[in-house]
């Protein structure tokens, strides 16, 4: 009996560990890397993705908001302009009024990386790398790669050709296979680092080396001509200064995680 009490102890231990070493953080879901091909080709044509939780919906303005209170050098009318440019926040009415027509459970729009970075940061997590979010996207609400269905990719281009309001409510879209809700149909989101796919494989690695680029070159270096979903993605990204605000920009932030 003393045995089989010590084997139960041992195995409810062993769950226990089990579930604290793979519990998802709130408001997060865990994705399972792996070896993937991006749109486009790195310092060599497969990236291996490692584990990480990324947030279910993108940041709402009411969390936003909480955000702003607790650091009041990010509101409107105190945030740097070395950091933000006039369009920042420009759908709020005041440091911590929103206007009526930006709803609490809409995203977050109108907030640069600079800013964006800070709120992940404050949270204890970042920004998603561009390959990280392009990752978990490529999932439809069954299948983790999608990218070979047309229909995922005209779903997609559907949206890009008239895409909806940044005062859509949060989650109305259906989750993907992962358990994310709003990487495609709702507003377009900062990446860690956006513009990164834009650089040489011999400048990557200078980290002073200028990002204000430009999409026009970035098809040379392109492993599948036929994603213009993806395309559309990396040009905007490129287009970008880390300062810009945009009424259909915001963000969403990943936790890498540690075994």
């Amino acid at each position: 009996m003393k045995d089989l009490t010590f084997k139960l102890f041992i195995f409810s231990m062993a769950l226990v560990l089990h579930s604290n070493l793979f519990a998802q953080s709130e408001g997060m879901v865990y994705i399972t890397g792996s070896r993937y091909i991006p749109l486009y080709g790195r310092d060599s044509t497969v990236v291996e993705i490692k584990d990480f939780e990324m947030d279910i919906y993108p940041v709402s303005n009411a969390e936003y908001s909480d955000f702003l209170k607790e650091n009041p050098n990010w509101q409107k009318s105190k945030a740097l302009k070395l950091f933000t440019d006039k369009m920042y926040l420009s759908n709020w009415e005041s440091d911590q009024t929103i206007k009526p027509s930006a709803k609490p459970n809409s995203p977050v729009t109108y907030v640069s990386w600079f800013a964006a970075k800070a709120y992940c940061e404050d949270q204890g997590k970042r920004l998603p790398t561009v390959d990280e979010w392009e990752y978990a996207a490529m999932a439809d609400e069954t299948t983790k790669d999608a990218r070979v269905k047309p229909e995922y990719n005209k779903q997609i281009l559907a949206w890009y050709e008239s895409p909806r309001s940044n005062e859509n409510t949060i989650g109305m879209n259906a989750k993907n296979a992962w358990g994310v809700h709003d990487l495609h149909g709702l507003v377009w989101e900062w990446t860690l680092d956006f513009n990164s796919v834009l650089i040489t494989g011999e400048s990557r690695k200078d980290v002073d080396k200028d990002t204000d680029l430009f999409c026009g070159s970035a098809a040379v270096n392109a492993t599948d001509l036929m994603n213009y979903a993806a395309f559309m993605r990396y040009a905007t990204r490129g287009s970008l200064k880390a300062k810009y605000s945009m009424k259909n920009l915001g963000f969403r932030c990943v936790k890498p995680v540690t075994k």
